[in-house]
């Protein structure tokens, strides 16, 4: 079976699939590699280092044209997809629930398609496989490091023959990978550092990190399942903005790390909250989308300067801008996904298993993940209905 690795074409993009050090695993295990030609140039993994590896570096059309696999990092894009063809399978990050209609088109076209979004992370035997964790992880520590340097004064307290310099004080909101992650690089900084989830577990993780737990006077709890948060009622998320505003005002630097698969992230800072902050304090939105953000008037991919002098930062694809480290991460996850759906040298599916039940997208023509398959059944009703 021939595994390709293509390279991305998304803007700002610069991870790549599968890594040097990752190759020698998949041919051990009887598969051919495929790197097309540059692919992890922007990740400073060289044509050069695959071929010592083990892959056969090739072009564009060679590998579309004979891979049964393809890899990829993010969701393949027009030229990509009208390159594959019937009997192929694409895995990566393919985000179904947010464009449902690409995988109507990768069943239109006759190819498997396997997003890693989609894997059932309680299960432990797929925290290898996790990638939306270990890219969270990257972009959780990025996120400190934008924000140390967006912001105007010094993260630690200094003691100079110039002065003293108080810490910054750092709230982050939502302290899941990302967050926790966040958090640690923001104490490892020196700053003085907060954090606040709607999940009460979550305090605990917080203060082993020498951090603060920020608890509301009215407490909301949106544990969901398997440790996960679920959506909050409009009256428990008016009460938590406003509760929040007040903690808000008080910190320097906000970073947010909320997001949805598929939907609209939640609002956490208001235009009143912003509004209150001091000139020269710095926001990093982690959940800046095209959908929207965590933070009233964020844009994903832009930094906003508000009239009272406030820094919000829509930070889109974070783990991008660190893409070796990314990169490292990402490949150990696909790999261990791949092999788990290798069975005697050919993807094997079947979507009674647990796990292939989440991240199998696309197969045999069809749309066979359930969720996906219910907003694109969604979608045509309402076409219908206009």
């Amino acid at each position: 079976m021939k595994v390709a690795v293509v390279k991305e074409s998304a803007p700002g993009e610069r991870r790549v699939a599968l890594v040097p050090e990752t190759v020698p695993r998949l041919v051990q295990a009887g598969l051919e590699v495929l790197v097309e030609a540059g692919a992890g140039d922007s990740a400073w993994f060289p044509d050069s280092a695959y071929t010592a590896a083990g892959a056969a570096v090739t072009s564009t059309d060679n590998l579309y044209a004979t891979a049964d696999v393809i890899l990829t990092v993010t969701r393949p894009d027009a030229a990509a997809l009208a390159r594959m063809h019937a009997g192929q399978a694409v895995i990566g990050m393919l985000s179904p629930l947010t464009d449902p209609n690409l995988a109507r088109d990768l069943a239109a076209a006759g190819v498997t398609a396997v997003s890693l979004d989609g894997l059932p992370r309680t299960l432990s035997r797929t925290q290898v496989m996790d990638a939306l964790s270990s890219q969270a992880n990257v972009a959780g520590y990025k996120a400190a490091l934008v924000a140390a340097d967006a912001y105007g004064r010094f993260f630690p307290l200094l003691i100079t023959a110039a002065g003293t310099a108080r810490p910054a004080k750092l709230l982050v909101l939502g302290t899941g990978v990302a967050g926790l992650q966040a958090i640690g690089t923001a104490r490892r900084l020196g700053a003085q550092v907060s954090g606040y989830d709607v999940r009460p577990a979550s305090k605990g993780e917080v203060e082993s990190l020498g951090a603060t737990y920020i608890e509301l006077t009215s407490p909301v709890s949106a544990a969901g399942e398997g440790g996960y948060a679920r959506e909050l009622t409009a009256e428990e998320r008016d009460a938590q903005q406003a509760e929040l505003a007040g903690h808000i005002a008080r910190h320097d630097v906000v970073i947010t790390t909320a997001q949805v698969p598929g939907r609209r992230p939640p609002l956490l800072v208001t235009e009143d909250a912003v509004r209150a902050m001091s000139a020269g304090s710095v926001i990093v939105d982690m959940g800046a989308s095209p959908l929207g953000g965590n933070v009233a008037g964020s844009v994903a991919g832009e930094t906003i300067v508000t009239p009272n002098g406030v820094t919000v930062i829509g930070a889109q694809n974070l783990a991008a801008a660190m893409p070796t480290a990314a990169s490292n991460a990402y490949s150990r996850n696909i790999s261990a996904l791949l092999l788990q759906l290798v069975s005697e040298g050919a993807l094997a599916i079947d979507t009674t298993d647990e796990i292939q039940a989440g991240v199998v997208v696309t197969h045999g023509g069809e749309v066979v993940h359930p969720a996906v398959a219910k907003l694109l059944a969604a979608e045509s009703t309402t076409s219908q209905g206009s």
